[in-house]
């Protein structure tokens, strides 16, 4: 599996009263990986914006196993799930720097039109995102940059 693995800083207002990270802030870190992975790739959210296209999420599944703390070293790790060429699943994982997995997730998206929010094709509509997806997906893009 091809992944990025991005080191997040815990801030302090990320915190809850009972000193752990809000659970709605990894929404948040899984926003960061998922920009990451697709930069590493060579592309970028705004090159798609220019077109008038935005990457709504349509489904989101996370699971918390253990709870993160302000001054934690944080890391979270993220991957190409499926893909389809219409519908992206990415995957995530948030863990310490002692590798204990703290958060598990998905998030499922799709491309549309800014104005009408029609569903678009990514495979039409950026066949060099696609391609590069799908080379993600079948384990033969090495491409991805740390």
């Amino acid at each position: 599996m091809n992944l990025i693995k991005t080191p997040i800083e815990v801030r302090y207002q990320e915190t809850d009263q009972m000193g752990v990270v809000y659970h709605a802030n990894y929404l948040i870190w899984f926003e960061i990986g998922r920009t990451k992975l697709i930069e590493s790739l060579g592309f970028a959210y705004t090159d798609m914006e220019k077109e008038n296209v935005v990457s709504p999420v349509i489904d989101i599944h996370i699971a918390y196993k253990s709870p993160i703390r302000y001054g934690d070293d944080v890391y979270i790790e993220t991957w190409l799930e499926k893909y389809d060429g219409i519908r992206t699943v990415y995957g995530y994982k948030v863990s310490g720097s002692d590798g204990i997995e703290a958060v598990t997730g998905t998030t499922k998206h799709v491309i549309v039109n800014k104005e009408t929010f029609k569903p678009l094709s990514l495979r039409r509509s950026f066949p060099s995102w696609h391609q590069a997806y799908k080379k993600l997906i079948e384990g033969t893009n090495h491409g991805i940059r740390n």
